[in-house]
């Protein structure tokens, strides 16, 4: 069984998974980082060169990778939940836990960042909260959702431990 945290990008997917992992003496992936070894090229320029749907394809393939695996915390990105069998083979393969935060605190965690694609636009916030809106029923299917405004990493990953030891 793996652990696939998903939600919004700066919600701490990557921090929060590489504590959580270490914690549990699993491996850590980050999704994003896979493909952009596995494309040898970066996520903006994948997206800047070939479009959103053809990063879906191989980010779903990279998944799937991922999942014949075990014992591993994975790092998805924001809009792999928009595919429905991706949350299939998920929930399929692990537990699902969404991170969330508030649109101020996305806003401050990735406003330095030119790596964000889906957020080149004249506006950021208002597509932040265009795209939280659009992605939370998507979002509410996980088995867990945990707010990370305003909570340490640390925090966060002791959060998950202790909703996966209910389970």
């Amino acid at each position: 069984m793996n652990i696939y945290l998903v939600g919004f990008m700066g919600t701490g997917k990557t921090s929060v998974g590489r504590v959580l992992a270490e914690q549990k003496k699993w491996n850590f992936v980050d999704l994003d980082e896979l493909i952009e070894l596995q494309q040898q090229r970066r996520i903006v320029d994948i997206f800047a060169k070939y479009g959103e749907a053809y990063f879906r394809k191989i980010e779903k393939k990279a998944l799937k990778q991922v999942a014949t695996q075990d014992k591993f915390v994975v790092a998805c990105g924001g809009g792999i939940v928009l595919d429905p069998q991706n949350i299939k083979l998920m929930k399929k393969t692990g537990t699902v836990v969404c991170l969330s935060a508030n649109c101020e605190t996305i806003l401050k965690r990735v406003s330095s960042s030119t790596q964000r694609p889906i957020l080149n636009v004249a506006k950021p916030r208002e597509r932040i909260e265009h795209l939280l809106k659009m992605r939370a029923p998507y979002y509410a299917q996980a088995h867990a959702i945990i707010d990370t405004t305003g909570v340490s990493v640390k925090q966060v990953a002791a959060k998950i431990s202790r909703k996966l030891l209910k389970k």
